[in-house]
């Protein structure tokens, strides 16, 4: 037995007690993973042999353990865990590349995500329509400016006429029947959709059903009218027929049957609206069964000016923008790495990781793929620590550190009879 023995064990569980305190000072710091110290023991190579009793311990290396830690709802929208392999892709300011679990995200007064250490989450951004551009990888940077409006040119109605319906006949003397957009008696139905023109001012275009014949009906398609003295002004007249099953509706327009059933509406400009040209209205979705008078769909393409009122992250890392205006768009999308050996990886503190040699190049993808986990927003990973088990190894490695302290003092005395030896 040797002072060197003891001494090694006491600087072995003096490192060991370390590890165990950084562990549970970050049980509740968000990603953190949980270190281990773990021992070699020593030998002099100069003695060799089976009968060699070892000159004491050190410690081989301090390993991570990147087991999946728990996922805490926090409701926060730029808060992300992941669930699952990989790491958030970071860039500080020299343009260092960095790795972490922990998705504390916000963004910074230029519009780009960040950590609370402004280093920059890096993804696949979109190009000037939406689109996402994945041939490159670069720091997201999300829309600060709201979205522009866009003019209506396509509308699409899924009905139902109700093929019950009595025809409205004429009144003497006219020949055919006329209508009154303010006599309900003159038509049998009536529905509204609100376009939008270049400016995204609004305008609600009317469409009433008057039905003439069996499987026939009129339309006649309004919008407020120009000169603003409050009556409907008549876009355009149609008449739509069904075949004898209340389907594949035919549309005439001026006595021209249409190649398909469809109508094309130019609205006049007034003084709260621009002129809107060329609005196709798609009535292919028309139906005249027996029952009652219902739309099903109605949409359009245009929309108002809106501005940026919410951000979703979605599992696959789509971020989608939501606008005042109920519009939504793609901004962009979060990208994931992983590594072969993740205890390789070089601790750089503030919860972050560098790549090495020994953790091999990062295998980059979108969560979800591969080996990579999904995302769940408004949630943080909490530390994988446990607070139980550090304790007691807390116990266990003061044991040691006692007992190592004991072989130096008997040690010592063991040399004070020397000593004494007369």
């Amino acid at each position: 037995m040797s002072f060197q023995q003891g001494l090694s064990g006491l600087n072995a569980t003096s490192q060991s007690l370390e590890v165990i305190g950084n562990n549970i000072a970050n049980a509740g710091t968000y990603g953190a993973k949980a270190a281990r110290a773990e021992f070699a023991d020593l030998y002099a190579r100069s003695l060799g042999g089976s009968n060699s009793a070892g000159i004491g311990v050190q410690v081989a290396s301090i390993a991570q353990q990147f087991s999946q830690g728990g996922i805490a709802s926090t409701g926060n929208l730029m808060d992300v865990a992941i669930n699952g392999d990989g790491f958030f892709q970071l860039q500080d300011t020299s343009g260092q590349m960095l790795y972490s679990r922990n998705g504390q995200f916000k963004l910074d007064n230029e519009g780009y995500i960040v950590n609370g250490a402004g280093h920059r989450l890096l993804g696949y951004p979109v190009d000037s329509v939406g689109n996402l551009v994945t041939q490159v990888r670069s720091q997201l940077q999300l829309p600060t400016v709201g979205i522009e409006p866009k003019a209506t040119s396509e509308v699409t109605f899924e009905m139902n006429l109700d093929s019950r319906k009595t025809a409205i006949a004429a009144v003497p003397p006219a020949t055919t029947a006329v209508i009154d957009y303010d006599d309900p008696s003159t038509y049998n139905n009536a529905t509204s959709v609100r376009v939008y023109d270049a400016k995204g001012q609004p305008v609600d275009v009317t469409l009433y059903f008057q039905k003439t014949a069996t499987d026939s009906w009129n339309v006649y398609v309004t919008s407020p009218d120009s000169d603003a003295d409050g009556n409907p002004e008549l876009i355009t007249q149609a008449t739509v027929a069904f075949d004898s099953n209340g389907l594949n509706p035919s549309v005439t327009v001026g006595g021209t049957a249409q190649p398909t059933p469809s109508l094309t509406l130019n609205v006049a400009g007034s003084s709260s609206n621009d002129a809107i040209s060329g609005i196709a209205v798609d009535l292919a979705a028309l139906t005249q069964f027996g029952g009652n008078f219902g739309v099903t769909d109605v949409s359009q393409d245009g929309y108002a000016p809106g501005q940026l009122t919410q951000l979703t992250i979605e599992e696959d890392g789509i971020i989608t923008a939501r606008y005042s205006n109920s519009m939504t768009q793609t901004a962009g999308q979060i990208e994931l790495a992983n590594f072969r050996n993740t205890q390789g990886l070089k601790s750089m503190g503030g919860n972050v990781w560098a790549s090495s040699y020994a953790s091999g190049d990062p295998v980059a993808g979108v969560p979800g793929s591969a080996t990579l986990g999904l995302l769940k927003s408004k949630s943080l990973e909490e530390s994988n620590v446990d607070m139980t088990a550090e304790l007691v190894n807390m116990i266990t490695v003061q044991r040691l550190y006692q007992a190592n302290a004991q072989t130096i003092k008997t040690q010592d005395s063991v040399l004070q009879t020397l000593v004494s030896l007369r």
